[in-house]
């Protein structure tokens, strides 16, 4: 989805879906990665570039 608009889970664009980036640097709704998270069975990876996933601080 285009990040000026919100995820799928959300109705309104604004503050319940923001942008969270990873120490990749790439950024995702956070609904959307919190998803993708939570569904992988070992480590969790970046889904665009397969590097480990970590919150960038």
């Amino acid at each position: 989805m285009p990040f000026d608009g919100c995820c799928p889970d959300c109705k309104l664009p604004g503050d319940d879906c923001p942008l969270i980036w990873g120490a990749c640097n790439h950024s995702f709704h956070l609904h959307c990665i919190l998803k993708w998270v939570n569904s992988q069975t070992s480590q969790a990876h970046c889904p665009m570039c397969r590097r480990e996933w970590q919150f960038k601080e």
